[in-house]
């Protein structure tokens, strides 16, 4: 009787976590910075825009969800998932190792390689460390880029802003030497007039382990499900089109990457 007992009661608390673990995804919280054009920014009028904006309303209505959208600043954006102030980081976020000792990741959404922007009478001819030696170079913090600057371009003094907007001010003002960033996110600032100032140097090749595989959906650990579902909503709009749809609105190439 002991042991038909014991069983009775794993199977009880069996189907406990099992209800825990189910959750019901008919909203997702979506959280994102909002100061990332052109995958992610605020409107004058309060309204999130971008091509990670869209991406997002597209899986939600591929997955039959109704998204709502939380803003956060890039530094806490891991912290406040884990905190549950939203279910999911579409973010631009890079899938890296580091990253994932927190959180996971669905497969990629895109891929795009990180650019040096000067500006335009600049003496600086290449992106190397010999070429930005002593050069002053502004990144993001806790990014991807900055990590690369650190690891990659140890001859230049870093300095690292919380917002890229703030680079981008500092560089036009010529208060810095340089910046890095995803080409896409300089491509799109030097298209306008803020970005007058200056221009791109040229790419840098991804380093793996520094840059990851792509910018994913970073999902706590214990949402499996959730991920799950993403990954499936990715393959479906890669698939009937949406994503091209998305993907022409905003640049002239294929961002998704090989």
């Amino acid at each position: 009787m002991r042991v038909l007992r014991m069983a009775a009661a794993a199977v009880a608390v069996l189907a406990a976590v099992g209800g825990a673990e189910a959750k019901d995804w008919t909203k997702v919280r979506i959280g994102t910075e909002g100061a990332y054009p052109p995958f992610n920014n605020m409107t004058a009028d309060g309204q999130l825009v971008g091509f990670d904006i869209d991406i997002a309303n597209a899986l939600c209505e591929e997955m039959k969800v109704e998204c709502e959208f939380v803003t956060s600043d890039w530094d806490g954006i891991i912290p406040g998932l884990q905190a549950g102030k939203f279910d999911a980081i579409i973010a631009s976020m890079s899938i890296t190792e580091e990253r994932k000792q927190k959180v996971d990741f669905t497969n990629k959404y895109y891929n795009t390689p990180p650019a040096i922007a000067v500006p335009k009478d600049s003496a600086i001819s290449g992106t190397s460390d010999a070429d930005l030696k002593d050069a002053v170079l502004g990144a993001q913090s806790s990014t991807t880029h900055s990590n690369y600057a650190e690891e990659k371009l140890p001859s230049v003094e870093l300095k690292l802003y919380p917002t890229a907007d703030e680079y981008k001010l500092d560089v036009s003002s010529g208060r810095i030497d340089a910046v890095i960033d995803d080409v896409v996110v300089l491509s799109e600032w030097l298209d306008s007039d803020d970005g007058s100032c200056c221009k791109i140097l040229g790419t840098l090749t991804p380093d793996p382990v520094i840059n990851g595989e792509g910018a994913g959906i970073a999902i706590r650990k214990e949402d499996g499900d959730l991920t799950e579902k993403f990954n499936a909503a990715i393959e479906a709009i890669l698939a009937n089109g949406k994503y091209k749809e998305i993907n022409d609105k905003y640049f002239s190439f294929d961002v998704y990457g090989g």
